[in-house]
């Protein structure tokens, strides 16, 4: 009987995991600006994660700190946003945004806020330059990784109303 309650708990929130161009706290100031224009109650929180690097031929663990946001009141309530950033190889940075979305969120909801807070960021999201993609590693899969996921949850990749006007 308890397995029940625990899986419908569990159920209750979607996680979606991106890997981004942007940095954590963009990603953060993005939504917290979107929530305080809507009213909503929000607290910040910092943690951990366990990350892996390549040196040479062996991973390293390592710990990345994560900076995050969680949505307590309005229509958003329960929405939390985490984001991090590590160094995969030997330079550069690859950023990742965390998203966990409450089900009474799903659809419509959830497409206009994601879409709203991708257009607010100060660059595109999905797109790296040819110098971070060189430092980073060009052909890692994280990049078409990142486009298809914004593609999967109904944003328009193609054309990116943002911030910035150069991209």
């Amino acid at each position: 009987m308890g397995e029940s309650l625990e899986a419908e708990v569990m159920a209750s929130s979607r996680l979606l995991e991106i890997p981004v161009s942007i940095t954590p706290t963009d990603a953060i100031r993005a939504l917290r600006e979107i929530g305080e224009s809507c009213g909503w109650e929000m607290r910040r929180i910092q943690e951990s994660r366990m990350v892996h690097r390549w040196a040479i031929v062996v991973p390293i663990s390592r710990q990345a700190r994560v900076l995050g946001l969680v949505v307590e009141g309005g229509e958003a309530a329960d929405l939390s946003i985490r984001s991090w950033s590590y160094v995969p190889g030997s330079a550069g940075r690859l950023s990742t945004v965390s998203f966990e979305v409450p089900r009474q969120m799903e659809g419509e909801i959830w497409g206009a806020l994601l879409k709203q807070w991708a257009g607010s960021l100060p660059r595109c999201p999905w797109k790296w330059s040819f110098g971070e993609r060189s430092m980073i590693g060009y052909f890692l899969p994280e990049y078409r990784r990142s486009k298809m996921l914004f593609q999967g949850e109904g944003v328009d990749t193609d054309n990116w109303n943002g911030s910035d006007s150069d991209e």
